[in-house]
Parts: C-alpha cells; sequence; structure tokens
C-alpha cells in the first residue's frame, strides 16, 4: 500500500480546517447584507458604477463583520450549543474549530472590515463600529432579555440599511427604515417561534426562550406583520412624488403571506436565511419586487 506523504497529510488538514472554519464563518447568512445595496435601488443610482463599487466594498465588509459576531457567539455558546439538535453541528461546538482560532479569526475579520469601511468614509466606519457593537451587545447580554433580544436583531437591520446608503452618499425616505426594522422584526420573532417548536422552553437551549410562548409569539407575528404591510403602503403613496410604487404592495403582501405560511404549516424561521435561499416562490417574488421597484424609481414613473 502507498504511503502519504506528509505533507500532502498537512494540506489535507489545511484545507479541512478552512472549510470548517467557512461553515463557522456561516455564509448563507450574508444574504442578509444584501440590503447594502437598497439605497442604489431606493435611490434610482443603478447606473453609477462608482456607488456601485462603494456599494460593494460596504457589502464585503459586512460580510467580514457578521462572521466575526458569529464566531464570537459561538465561542461563548459553544457549551450550550452541544446540547442542541441542530447548534451541535456547528465546527465550533463539534471541535472541530478551537474557541482560540475562531477568535484570532473573529479579530482579523473585525479590522478588515473596519479598513474597508473606513475607506469609504468615517461615518460609514461609524455605522460598522455601531453595528459590531450591537452584535456584541447581543451576544453577551441582550439575547437573554426578552423581546429586547428580538429588537436587538432589528437593529441590526436598521443600521445595515443606514451604512448602505450612507457609503454611496444618498437619501432614502425615512418609512424604509421602518419597513426593514419590521420585517427583521418578524423574521426574529418566526425565529423564536421555530426554536419553541424544536425544543421547547428549555432554559439551555437558549435562556430567553422561558420567557416566550407560541401563542405570545403568534400575537407579535401578527401584530408586527400588519405594522410591515401598513407602512410599507404608506412609504409608496409618497415615494418621490409618484403613486406609481404602489403596484408593488401585491408582491410585499404575498411575500409577508408566504412567509406565514411556511412557519406555520412547515416548521421553519429559526434559519431564516434558508427560506430566501431555498423557496422557490420566495425567491421569484423577491426578484420581481425589486426589479418591479428599479424600474419604477429609475424611470421616474
Amino acid at each position: 500500500m502507498a504511503s502519504v506523504a506528509p505533507n500532502e497529510v498537512a494540506l489535507a488538514r489545511s484545507e479541512s480546517l478552512a472549510r470548517e472554519l467557512l461553515q463557522a464563518a456561516r455564509p448563507r447568512q450574508w444574504t442578509k447584507n444584501l440590503l447594502l445595496f437598497a439605497g442604489l435601488i431606493f435611490a434610482a443610482e443603478l447606473r453609477d458604477p462608482a456607488r456601485w463599487l462603494e456599494a460593494t466594498l460596504a457589502f464585503c465588509a459586512y460580510c467580514a463583520a457578521s462572521s466575526a459576531a458569529y464566531l464570537i457567539n459561538d465561542v461563548i455558546d459553544a457549551p450550550q450549543d452541544r446540547r442542541h439538535p441542530v447548534k451541535c453541528n456547528r465546527p465550533i461546538a463539534r471541535g472541530d474549530v478551537s474557541p482560540r482560532l475562531a477568535l484570532v479569526v473573529a479579530g482579523v475579520l473585525s479590522v478588515v472590515a473596519f479598513g474597508a469601511m473606513a475607506a469609504i468614509g468615517l461615518r460609514s466606519l461609524a455605522l460598522i463600529v455601531v453595528f459590531s457593537a450591537l452584535q456584541c451587545a447581543y451576544t453577551l447580554s441582550l439575547k437573554r432579555i426578552a423581546l429586547i433580544d428580538v429588537m436587538a436583531i432589528a437593529g441590526t437591520f436598521v443600521v445595515r440599511a443606514t451604512a448602505g446608503a450612507a457609503a454611496v452618499s444618498v437619501r432614502i425616505s425615512p418609512w424604509l427604515f421602518l419597513c426593514t426594522g419590521l420585517l427583521a422584526l418578524l423574521l426574529a420573532l418566526g425565529k423564536r417561534r421555530a426554536e419553541l417548536l424544536l425544543v421547547g422552553e428549555e432554559s439551555w437551549s437558549r435562556p430567553v426562550l422561558a420567557e416566550y410562548t407560541l401563542e405570545l409569539v403568534d400575537q407579535l407575528v401578527a401584530v408586527v406583520a400588519s405594522a410591515t404591510v401598513i407602512s410599507y403602503s404608506l412609504y409608496t403613496f409618497t415615494a418621490r412624488d409618484s403613486k406609481a410604487m404602489m403596484v408593488t404592495i401585491p408582491f410585499v403582501l404575498f411575500g409577508i403571506f408566504r412567509y406565514l405560511l411556511l412557519i406555520h404549516r412547515r416548521g421553519l424561521g429559526e434559519e431564516p436565511e434558508n427560506i430566501l435561499l431555498a423557496d422557490g416562490p420566495i425567491q421569484v417574488n423577491v426578484a420581481v419586487w425589486a426589479t418591479v421597484a428599479a424600474l419604477i424609481l429609475s424611470l421616474g414613473l
């Protein structure tokens, strides 16, 4: 039997560790950072290559900052994650990535993210510092406080939307920031609902779940879903002095209705990014909505 050279073994181990690190960085959740391109769409600046470059740089920076936060979170939560039916498969919880290495990589990613946003401007740098601070506060304490936990998650999305607009130096309607926060709050509540279905109100899985019940979460979901539709509708009534954006309301309605169907009938929601990446109707709806909205705003209809 042919022997395997030591350098080949080392290379194989390095490749395996790289894959585990990439998994721990949660690239599937980078889809949340697509929100940084909203400023380009809603300010009708799609034909400006320089602004596309700035938005893309901001997107990459927030992907790096998000992954740094996930690595730190998984190091802190590793003991609890090992007892969770799904999270036990995370690389740090499995022991495939050491806590020390994860923290070093998180530090490097944070430096890269801050440096990229500093290149865009001081306001952009300040926003990513706020984003990272909010993520850290959530990891260390806010996720243990009922209601504040989901509101903190929504806050990170509002910062993303603000950072996207700041990166390309455009102004967008305050209504869109409100819609962003409400939609993120809806997704966060859907996540809590799925966790309750999966593990119940067990404090070892996520301490804050002991403060929630399915009945309460379902009521909150109904309130936030209604508020999201109303807020978006009000935005369309005033967008760029045109009523044409009103034609996009059905897409928002369908998207929210489809999401509610998935979390109630199929028990999804614990990983909201998987819905966007795997559900065909949601993908088509988002693509059509974005296309129609971009056309209306860019043509000034």
